[in-house]
């Protein structure tokens, strides 16, 4: 239960990640301009591009938990201090967000894609115009998230490494590890699949959706931020 409440509240704190919901946004806008009058596609090259992430991300999460063990057997004298310094990883990162909070600069460090990958990936996003597109520019796109989606997946396959032994791609692994995987990539899509179906059933627009988020931004990172310091110091004092 207290790996429950860690996987939960990480993949939480990504989920909410300000570049993700640019992102999604800038998908369903790229396919209402080339399908106008069909609608439907919106929904389908939604969850299109949705479920290329997760496959993305799944297959980033099993390689950074093998990336992890190496580096443990490698030196395995600071395995004991891996759960202190993947915790004091999420206060860092939470610091991080509140200070975009505070002051907020767009393409903060960890916590925004880069400016200088922002025109790399909207071609790439702007060359969507059907659904089997939008899955295979989903794919690469997961590329430009990770500089500021990747903070708390780190520290939750940092901590997923410790469950197993041995291989990562082993059946004994994959056995113990799809489920945390799994878990944590589906509560991280929830919000892509949220705003492909408010675009679609016509709750709001993409225009509306990114006012929005501009809006709000600031308070998103203060959520992700107090999300990421409970976290930490909860793993500190060993409550998660």
């Amino acid at each position: 239960m207290l790996t429950l409440a860690r996987i939960i509240t990480l993949a939480a704190a990504d989920a909410i990640n300000p570049c993700a919901f640019a992102v999604m946004t800038m998908v369903l806008v790229s396919i209402l301009l080339t399908n106008p009058e069909k609608k439907h596609k919106v929904l389908v090259g939604g969850i299109a591009f949705t479920i290329a992430v997760f496959i993305g991300y799944f297959f980033y999460g099993l390689i950074m938990i093998q990336i992890f063990k190496s580096f443990i057997e490698f030196t395995s004298v600071i395995y004991p201090y891996l759960t202190k310094g993947l915790a004091i990883l999420a206060i860092i990162l939470g610091i991080f967000n509140i200070k975009d909070f505070v002051h907020y600069q767009p393409g903060g460090i960890a916590t925004e894609m880069p400016l200088k990958l922002r025109p790399r990936a909207k071609m790439f996003i702007k060359s969507i115009s059907s659904p089997k597109g939008a899955f295979i520019t989903g794919i690469f796109v997961t590329l430009f998230l990770l500089p500021c989606t990747i903070g708390p997946y780190i520290i939750a396959t940092g901590s997923l490494s410790e469950i197993t032994n041995g291989n990562v791609f082993s059946f004994e692994a994959l056995n113990a590890l799809v489920p945390w995987l799994l878990l944590y990539n589906l509560i991280f899509i929830l919000p892509m699949i949220g705003i492909t179906l408010i675009v679609y059933l016509g709750v709001s627009t993409t225009e509306k959706l990114d006012a929005w988020k501009e809006r709000k931004i600031k308070y998103i990172h203060l959520i992700t931020g107090l999300l990421l310091i409970g976290l930490g110091i909860g793993i500190l004092t060993k409550l998660i």
